[in-house]
């Protein structure tokens, strides 16, 4: 079968598992379950350059099939699931997940499962994982909570995991880092990006790694990760209880890939820091407004992260920093709507119009 697909970056693009098969633990036998994620623009940021004083451009992330980055990891991991002849899989989530996964399974025929916290999840997200057939279940309880049984179901039926604890999940998502490299022809100065569940730090830093050593690249980037204040548990240095941020898809006390993430930022010279709602908000705003791209709120932790820490200690107004936004604004829109104004309504006569416009 031939597959057709294609980017501006990446034309003729056939998905990850097609892109970066070398690099990937899949052989001739795994079936490829794709819907061409992957292969995103890295798009250039003059007003954000501009304000730090250096070169910055976007990982835009919300360009993948179900809106978010989990596509990557997603297609590797139901692909596995599928040789290894599971019928069912199951994941916790707090939105991007569910979606990914449930788009995934049905596009390989496996049934899918998702548990998520009650109240706690952006209801965009939550349209898509049913609106793909699968059995959501709301939890009286946090994302943690419904990770741990999770876990416990796939030690008591026939169920595999898609969470980022699955290694096939990491494996996928390194290929953002591939694709870095190939569009700029070498790895970043920086790589500023949220961290939630941290597995995606973690798979950036693999991918990275990768490339450096089969000579893909010359150098490695630092990895600058950023956590919403109020669910902030590598920075404070203990699991938070009872998370709790306007950044839905990464408000998670207690990160399955910590010690992943903490090893990506001392290895590469760069740390994990807090962000406050409050500076969330306006870089989402910033985003929107000055570089037109609209992200979700999660998305925005990477760029405030950058505006409140400015460059790292080193580097100059020739460094290349990518920020990487992991979902597409659409995914959260009730925060989308909280932060703009209601249309003026006017009278339907031209005069009317223009007088309003000032034109």
């Amino acid at each position: 079968m031939t597959i057709v697909g294609g980017s501006a970056h990446f034309p003729s693009w056939r998905g990850v598992l097609e892109e970066y098969r070398e690099f990937l633990p899949v052989t001739a036998s795994t079936p490829v379950i794709t819907l061409l994620e992957g292969g995103t623009p890295l798009v250039p940021a003059p007003r954000l350059s501009e304000r730090v004083g250096a070169r910055v451009l976007l990982k835009v992330e919300g360009a993948n099939p179900t809106g978010s980055f989990k596509d990557r990891g997603m297609t590797v991991a139901i692909s596995k699931a599928a040789e290894e002849g599971a019928r069912a899989v199951v994941c916790a989530s707090t939105g991007n997940t569910s979606a990914s996964a449930a788009a995934f399974a049905r596009r390989a025929g496996l049934t899918c499962a998702v548990l998520i916290p009650e109240g706690h999840i952006a209801l965009g997200k939550l349209a898509q994982a049913l609106i793909h057939g699968a059995r959501v279940l709301q939890l009286r309880g946090n994302f943690d909570q419904a990770l741990t049984i999770v876990r416990q179901l796939s030690e008591r039926a026939p169920v595999t995991v898609v969470n980022s604890v699955n290694p096939f999940r990491i494996e996928g998502q390194k290929s953002a880092a591939f694709e870095t490299v190939d569009v700029l022809g070498d790895a970043p100065d920086a790589l500023c990006i949220p961290v939630g569940n941290a597995g995606n730090i973690t798979a950036y830093w693999k991918g990275y790694l990768e490339f450096k050593e089969a000579g893909r690249s010359t150098r490695l980037p630092r990895m600058l990760g950023f956590q919403a204040a109020g669910a902030a548990p590598i920075v404070v240095g203990h699991p938070v209880e009872h998370p709790d941020t306007v950044a839905t898809a990464i408000r998670i006390g207690n990160p399955a890939s910590w010690y992943g993430a903490t090893s990506a930022a001392s290895e590469s010279g760069g740390g994990i820091s807090a962000v406050s709602d409050e500076e969330i908000l306006d870089a989402y705003r910033f985003l929107a407004s000055e570089e037109a791209v609209f992200c979700e709120p999660a998305s925005a932790a990477s760029v405030a992260g950058l505006l409140k820490l400015g460059l790292p200690d080193g580097l100059g107004g020739s460094a290349t920093i990518v920020c990487v936004l992991t979902g597409h604004g659409l995914k959260d829109p009730d925060i989308a709507i909280s932060q703009i104004s209601v249309p003026t309504v006017v009278d339907a006569e031209l005069q009317a119009v223009l007088a309003e416009l000032a034109l």
